[in-house]
This record gives structure tokens, C-alpha cells and sequence, in this order.
């Protein structure tokens, strides 16, 4: 045993989370440990026939208030916070009769859970535990002489330590259990605010905490010589967390987020109630399509950039059949995203073995609410998610011409994918097909053209002659500052334009539009995404 090991006499056990429990205590018990235990977790050791003392017996004091108040008590952190061997803590102890507590396992009320189900109000309150965090928060601050246990996964963790070490723990696991005890707090109580924030309307609060538990060790972040973690949040909306994964390589932190990135833009083409497709690659779609079948949406997808398409990830809005599988895997692809997938489709996709199949639960929202972080040296910037949608937004004809109904569903649909494509973002579209995506560019006149010239090679590659960007319909995710863009886009061969409108130089701009023949709607709303 080192010097900094502690022995394990005697512990303090109140769970809501049972997993494990029985097993875990009657390993203390066979090394002769006091178990102290509370409510619901005393009544379930005592009827495994385990030994425990209620911690209403050694603080005098009965749990009271339906169970609010019953570890709230000198005896219990008294017998957390003393430092041993320090003398005046001692006579302390001894004066008021305060026995060492070596091990605490105690995990949380199921607030999250609770909130997660819809529950009323009046019920999450009653699942906020006071009690539970004073006391690990107590034990945490003297690691060096107590442990503290927060999840049941970590019992054998400590099991093990006390086996190599005489029935002691090491500083170093004590240490590396403080961590997560205090993390697990901050976390818990983040959701807490969160909750309040929300039932009061309240999004941006004096104080704001992000909390959430890691669900992977990534192999890196966006480049090798970072490291990266995912972490699940109290975010309900469903996504790549929930996802179900079949087969591949474990998922990078490059195929999260470009996952998410095409997941949110599938959602947004939930109203066209046709199987739709999205290629993404590096966060920006590269290939969008509505489909009479998942076949059709993906090959209409894949037309616009096959460049682009090579490594990307793909979402579909139906389950994966044997046709539409067969087709995917004719080219390298790092995911595959959809809410099903039938038995020929997953033996197909088996064929590649590191090819990602992940199985959607649900689709997010693309109206709900959100938040939307980002971290800036020494700060924070927090805004509510762009939950815009074209449907909701009043569409103003500003042109002589007006656009014809294929036009019009053409530009529905451009727009909805521009509020996906980094700005500056043109987003030229026909039949229900991007035909052209400039993403990024710091001038909106070199997205234009960028999209124009990469629809130029794209109809090269499906044997086309002219671009296919002729004919097409044309979306900016903002305001063209002046006519340059629009006749950019004109020039490509766009006959009706969807923008918000806005610009000092917005007269301007419609006069080019009258001229060129071009139909022009504005939304009114902003689309930017950087």
C-alpha cells in the first residue's frame, strides 16, 4: 500500500440508479466495510440480505419532508470534510460524535431523464437533488481521503484499486473520480438552469452553463495533431447521437459534425414530402435532391458535383433499398445516414467494410428550438438556431415578370438549401435538383460564378452539353449589395432569383432583373451560416 493510499472502513451508498448496486455492496461488505445507506437504496440491500445501518440512525435526526431532508446533517459531512489527522478536526469529530465516511457512491436524481419524458413541472422540481451534490461536492473537496463514486460503471474501477491495495484506494483514482464528481455536478446543474431558462423564456441568462456527458474518445480532432471528444447534451433533438451504427470505421470527428451538417439540411426538406438526398462534404452540401424514390433523389444528388461527392457523407429520408445501396457504394463514401435499411441493402453495404451505416431514430426538427455555441478567445457567442423557414416567410414578387409555379417550387427549394451553404452562398436548382453550389467565398459574385463553373464540369461528367445550371432557378442566402451577382447567375443561364431583399442598392438590382427577364422574390429574411 502507498502513503497516499486510504483504507475503505466505511461508506455511504444512495442511488436512484440501482445497476449494479447488490454486487458492488456485497464486495464492501466482504472486506468488512460499515455501509451506511439511505430511502429506497437502504430498502434494497436490506432485502438482498446485506447488513446497512440508515443513515437516519447515526444522525438521530428521521428523513423528513418526503425524503428532502435526511443527509443534510453534520454527522454526514462532517464525516466527508474531516481531514485526517489533523488534530483539531479530530476533537472536532470526537466532540460531536462524527465517524470518518472513506467511500461515498451517490448519483443523482434523474432530472434529465424526467425532463426528457415531458414531465410537469411540479414533478422535474421534485427531481432536483439538493441533497446528492452537497454531499459528492463535499467528498470531492477531500479526495485526499475520501472517494467519491458518481456512476456505476465505476465500481469495479474501485473494486479493483482496493484489491491491489489492501482494501485502500489510491490518490490517484480518489483524484481521477473528483474530476468526473465535480464535472457530473456542473453538468447536472447546467440542465437545471437550462430547464429554469426555458419555463421562464429566458434564453440568454446572466449565467450560462453548458454541460453534457462524453459519449466517445475520438481518434482526433479536424486534424491529427488535435484531440477531440463527443459529448451528448441535454439537447433533445434527435441526430448523429441517436443514430444506431451498423458497421464501419468508429466515426471521426469530420463525419459528426458533416453527418449533422447533412442531417439539419434533410430536415429542412421534410415539407416537400418526396424522398429527398443530401451529399454533403466538408459541412457544405454539395448534391440536394427530391426523388419519386430514394434511387432517383440520389442520383439527382450525386449529378450536381460527383467531384465533390467522392468522400462525402449521404442522407436519405427513406430506408436503403438493394437498388439505391448497390448505387452508393459504387463510390468511396464515408457515411450513410437513413432511417432504415433493409436485409439486401445492409449485405451490400457489409461489402465496404469501413463504410459508416448509421441508422437515424428521428429527424430533427428544423423549426425547433436550440442553441447555437461558439467559442471566441475569452468568451462565448450564443445565439438561438436559425429555425427560419421559407414556408413561414412571406414571399414578395419585385419583378415585372412573375415566376412560373415550377419556378416557384424551384426557388422553395433553393432557399431551403442556401440556409445550409456556407456564406456566401448561391444555390442554383432545377426539378427539384441543385444543379450548382458556391459555398464560402468572401465575394457573393465568385460564388455565383464558382457554381456556375463547377455545373459546367459536372455536365460534362453526365455527358451533357451545356451547363446545367441553364434553365435553373437561383437562391442567395442574403442581399446581392449590387446587380453584379444577379447578372453573374443571369449570365449562367438562371431565369427567377429568391433572396431577402434588403440592400441600399435593392432598385438597382431589380431593374437588372427586369432587363434580364429574370423573376425575383424576396423573403425578407437572412440566411448567413459561417
Amino acid at each position: 500500500m502507498t502513503a497516499t493510499a486510504r483504507p475503505v472502513r466505511r461508506a455511504l451508498i444512495s442511488v436512484s440508479d440501482k445497476t449494479g448496486l447488490i454486487d458492488f455492496a456485497r464486495a464492501l461488505s466482504a472486506r468488512g466495510v460499515d455501509i451506511l445507506s439511505t430511502g429506497g437504496t437502504a430498502r434494497a440491500l436490506k432485502e438482498a440480505g446485506l447488513s446497512v445501518r440508515d443513515v437516519s440512525e447515526v444522525t438521530g435526526f428521521p428523513e423528513i419532508m418526503d425524503g428532502r431532508v435526511k443527509t443534510l446533517h453534520p454527522k454526514v459531512h462532517g464525516g466527508l470534510l474531516a481531514v485526517r489527522g489533523n488534530a483539531e478536526h479530530e476533537a472536532a469529530q470526537q466532540a460531536h460524535g462524527i465517524a470518518d465516511i472513506d467511500l461515498l457512491a451517490v448519483n443523482l436524481y434523474p432530472f434529465e431523464a424526467t425532463v426528457a419524458k415531458g414531465a410537469a413541472a411540479d414533478e422535474v422540481i421534485e427531481n432536483i437533488d439538493i441533497g446528492g451534490p452537497a454531499m459528492i461536492r463535499a467528498a470531492a473537496k477531500n479526495h485526499d481521503h475520501v472517494t467519491v463514486i458518481v456512476e456505476p460503471e465505476d465500481y469495479a474501477r474501485v473494486l479493483t484499486d482496493m484489491a491491489g491495495n489492501a482494501g485502500a484506494t489510491t490518490l490517484a483514482t480518489r483524484r481521477s473520480l473528483a474530476l468526473k464528481a465535480y464535472a457530473r455536478t456542473a453538468a447536472y446543474d447546467a440542465a437545471i438552469s437550462r430547464w429554469f431558462a426555458g419555463e421562464l423564456g429566458e434564453p440568454f441568462p446572466s449565467f450560462i452553463a453548458l454541460g453534457g456527458r462524453r459519449q466517445q474518445l475520438l481518434r482526433y480532432g479536424e486534424n491529427p495533431h488535435q484531440q477531440a471528444a463527443f459529448y451528448k447534451t441535454t439537447d433533445a433533438r434527435p441526430g448523429v447521437m441517436d443514430a444506431e451504427q451498423l458497421q464501419g470505421k468508429e466515426l471521426s470527428y469530420n463525419n459528426i459534425n458533416d453527418a449533422d451538417a447533412a442531417l439539419e439540411c434533410l430536415a429542412e426538406l421534410a415539407p416537400e414530402g418526396k424522398p429527398a438526398c443530401v451529399i454533403v462534404k466538408h459541412a457544405n452540401p454539395c448534391g440536394v435532391a427530391l426523388g419519386e424514390t430514394a434511387l432517383e433523389a440520389y442520383r439527382k444528388a450525386f449529378t450536381c458535383d460527383p467531384v465533390s461527392a467522392f468522400g462525402g457523407i449521404i442522407a436519405l429520408n427513406r430506408p436503403l433499398d438493394e437498388k439505391t445501396a448497390a448505387e452508393i457504394t459504387k463510390l468511396f463514401t464515408e457515411v450513410i445516414l437513413v432511417p432504415g435499411a433493409d436485409d439486401m441493402a445492409r449485405a451490400i453495404v457489409a461489402g465496404k467494410k469501413n463504410l459508416r451505416l448509421l441508422l437515424l431514430k428521428d429527424m430533427p426538427d428544423a423549426s425547433g428550438p436550440g442553441y447555437a455555441a461558439k467559442t471566441v478567445a475569452g468568451g462565448l457567442l450564443v445565439q438561438t438556431r436559425d429555425a427560419a423557414r421559407v414556408d413561414d416567410m412571406e414571399l414578395k414578387v419585385v419583378t415585372k415578370r412573375q415566376p412560373t409555379a415550377q419556378e416557384l417550387a424551384d426557388l422553395r427549394f433553393a432557399f431551403r438549401v442556401a440556409k445550409h451553404v456556407k456564406s456566401n452562398a448561391i444555390v442554383y436548382v432545377k426539378d427539384g435538383a441543385t444543379v450548382g453550389v458556391g459555398a464560402g467565398q468572401m465575394s457573393r459574385v465568385d460564388s455565383a460564378r464558382i457554381a456556375a463553373r463547377k455545373s459546367e464540369d459536372a455536365a460534362a461528367a453526365a455527358g451533357v452539353k451545356e451547363a446545367l445550371v441553364r434553365g435553373s432557378v437561383v437562391a442567395s442566402d442574403a442581399f446581392f449589395p449590387f446587380p453584379d451577382g444577379l447578372l453573374q447567375a443571369a449570365a449562367a443561364g438562371a431565369t427567377a432569383v429568391i433572396q431577402p431583399g434588403g440592400s441600399l442598392k435593392d432598385q438597382d438590382v431589380i431593374e437588372a432583373a427586369d432587363a434580364a427577364g429574370l423573376a425575383m422574390v424576396f423573403t425578407g429574411t437572412r440566411h448567413f451560416r459561417h
